[in-house]
């Protein structure tokens, strides 16, 4: 800031894009290193930078479904931790979902921000493991409780002053079938922070610690302007909208959600009492997950040029009962809780449709789809496992068809090219076409869904999906 205590635009400018673009580069050093195709190629990760006070202040565009509950997550590992326990060099680890995390998949690497020997912030960046143990390969499964599905990992310390800590990164590769492709995914992580930290040094060097804690501050003042703005532009009311998930993959028994949206001056409350009670299923949501949901609806219906930081997160008010399946205790399992969060996401635009009907679309494939396979390689003799969501259509809008083949709302992956899963898997893919009329009828069709067929001719495999809507399709 100048003497007098205005802002610079040129230099607010300047700082908040650095900050954005140190997240950006991040997530490019993390995507060029990672070994597995879920994330070099699918882009299964997020990477975000919090200031000392662990308020989020700049997010690489890479997963709404991650960073929605990165806001979650990071600050609570960090208190539980101890940021006194951290020093430069250091990073810890956690996928605790119980503790802000999500599925355990999702691992957590965190690692604070030293400038001249003061903690300036933590970066962080999640990235889905294509194995964590558990009962089937890709610890994707139907399972009872979350002991079956994997490894939980507490905040634990990974990097200690710029080295592995060789123990704990023993212990976890331990329990996890894809090891070779695992241990490159976590340097991978290291690697993203790493880089990080370099640029936001290279900025504070350039600008001065002082001067850019003070203009993020702006920032998140700013940001709360902003979005106090366009909240205020939506309809003042209630608004409702329930849902179901087909089955929990034990029972016949359908799961139910309910959303009350409330909007007013303070913001939007994302009320989600009156859903299911948490199941013994691979059908539950942690508070994170169904933060994330209602975040980026929020997100969608508001300007996009508006930052997300903890300026924005604020207006995003949830109410989640614990002990159901939009805000699961343990032991409950979670491998699905990404499934039910996108059937939040679709039902919460359902209830909105009657606010803001030009701005919503008809029902998506409103599912992650998770494939999960895996077995003995025969070309080497090792376990291998492989992950992947399958896209779907996307709903018909106001102005245009649905898009056909994409990874809807929140989810953003990209979809894994037969060429690189057939030279780096024992297997091939025979099929891999839109499906013709599957897109609904409408002034604007919705997108068509896809298909993928796999062959395994030379070896025995384990594999599952996780989806949903055979009993349900797509609300028009």
């Amino acid at each position: 800031m100048h003497e007098t205590g205005q802002i610079d635009p040129i230099k607010f400018e300047v700082i908040r894009n650095a900050l954005v673009e140190a997240t950006e580069e991040m997530a490019i050093a993390l995507r060029r290193s990672a070994y597995s195709t879920n994330i070099k190629t699918r882009a299964d990760f997020s990477c975000a930078l919090f200031d000392s006070q662990l308020r989020t202040i700049a997010q690489a565009f890479t997963q709404p479904v991650h960073l929605g509950s990165f806001a979650v997550h990071v600050p609570r590992a960090i208190q539980t931790y101890g940021p006194e326990n951290l020093g430069p060099g250091d990073a810890i680890l956690s996928n605790n979902p119980y503790l802000g995390g999500v599925h355990l998949n999702d691992i957590t690497l965190i690692s604070p921000v030293y400038h001249e020997d003061q903690l300036f912030g933590y970066l962080a960046n999640l990235a889905h493991h294509v194995d964590v143990g558990g009962g089937a390969p890709a610890s994707i499964g139907a399972f009872r409780e979350v002991f079956q599905e994997g490894i939980t990992i507490p905040p634990v310390k990974l990097v200690e002053a710029g080295r592995m800590v060789q123990d704990v990164f023993d212990l976890v590769l331990a329990q996890i079938r894809s090891k070779h492709e695992t241990a490159g995914d976590f340097r991978a992580q290291v690697a993203a922070n790493n880089t990080g930290a370099r640029r936001m040094n290279a900025l504070l060097d350039r600008m001065g610690s002082e001067t850019v804690a003070s203009y993020t501050e702006e920032l998140i003042a700013y940001t709360r302007r902003r979005a106090q703005a366009e909240v205020s532009k939506l309809p003042k009311g209630v608004f409702t909208a329930e849902s179901f998930l087909d089955n929990d993959g034990f029972t016949d028994e359908p799961v139910h959600l309910a959303v009350k949206v409330v909007i007013d001056s303070d913001g939007v409350c994302f009320d989600l009492t009156g859903c299911d009670l948490q199941r013994p299923a691979p059908v539950n949501a942690t508070s994170s997950q169904t933060f994330a949901a209602c975040a980026y609806v929020l997100k969608c219906l508001i300007d996009p040029d508006v930052p997300v930081n903890a300026g924005f997160y604020d207006f995003v008010r949830l109410v989640a009962p614990e002990g159901t399946v939009v805000n699961c205790e343990p032991p409950a399992p979670v491998v699905g809780g990404w499934e039910t969060n996108q059937r939040i996401s679709e039902m919460i635009l359902k209830a909105l449709s009657e606010a803001v009907p030009d701005a919503v679309p008809a029902g998506t494939k409103g599912m992650m789809c998770q494939v999960g396979f895996g077995g003995t390689d025969p070309r080497t003799g090792e376990l291998y496992a492989f992950y992947e969501t399958v896209a779907g259509g996307y709903g018909g809008r106001v102005a245009n068809d649905g898009p056909d083949a994409v990874q809807s709302h929140g989810q953003n992956t990209e979809n894994a090219p037969i060429e690189e899963i057939e030279i780096n898997y024992p297997l091939r893919i025979t099929r891999y076409e839109l499906v013709e009329q599957s897109e609904g009828a409408g002034r604007h069709r919705g997108g068509l869904g896809l298909r993928r067929d796999y062959l395994f001719s030379d070896h025995e495999v384990s594999f599952t999906i996780l989806a949903d809507r055979d009993r349900w399709g797509p609300w028009g």
